[in-house]
């Protein structure tokens, strides 16, 4: 999924739940999705351009009034009804996309709108990629330590330690999960509070 591809997610997943003017769509981007935090204006307007053109969403002018007697018009986003099924499409797919870097804390954060089987997928194959990830740490760190580096190795350290914690999260969410498809503790499922 390109960047775009998942701004464009992220903007759908927030005009579902109401309409927003463009600066509310930055500030909520930058609050709940910590990747979206260096957003600028210069990615999120063009994007809200692309997806008025595709007809996902519309933008119509809210006027408001200034002192002096002004009014200023902001333009306010809502979804189409093809936003709704795009948002509902993307919604239901786990392709491996789904747990890229890019993509995945926008999934994760749209996880209570998503089915538990897609749920178990994305966090299933998130898990998969970190698998993976780990053992390139681990070869890395390894090839480190043969050349006494102290820093880097300090560095590779610290990228092992993170991707074991998160590969630590993501199995309690998968066992949570598990568990409330079983029918065991379904109130703790979607946010992993066990």
């Amino acid at each position: 999924m390109a960047k775009t591809d998942v701004l464009s997610l992220a903007i759908l997943g927030m005009l579902a739940e109401q309409p927003l003017h463009g600066y509310q769509i930055r500030k909520r981007l930058g609050s709940e999705l910590g990747p979206f935090r260096a957003l600028s204006y210069g990615s999120l307007y063009p994007a809200l351009k692309r997806m008025v053109a595709a007809g996902l969403i519309t933008a119509s002018a809210d006027y408001e009034a200034r002192p002096g007697g002004s009014r200023r018009s902001r333009i306010s986003y809502r979804l189409t009804e093809d936003g709704e099924q795009r948002l509902a499409d993307e919604l239901a797919s786990a392709g491996a996309s789904s747990w890229d870097d890019d993509a995945f804390d926008v999934r994760f954060s749209m996880f209570t709108k998503t089915d538990s089987a897609t749920r178990l997928r994305i966090l299933e194959g998130r898990r998969s990629r970190l698998a993976e990830r780990l053992e390139e740490v681990n070869e890395g760190l390894q090839r480190v330590r043969e050349r006494h580096d102290a820093y880097t190795t300090e560095l590779h350290r610290h990228g092992l330690e993170r991707v074991e914690r998160e590969v630590e999260w993501l199995d309690r969410l998968i066992e949570n999960e598990r568990s409330a498809t079983r029918g065991d503790n379904p109130s703790t499922a979607s946010a992993g509070n066990n």
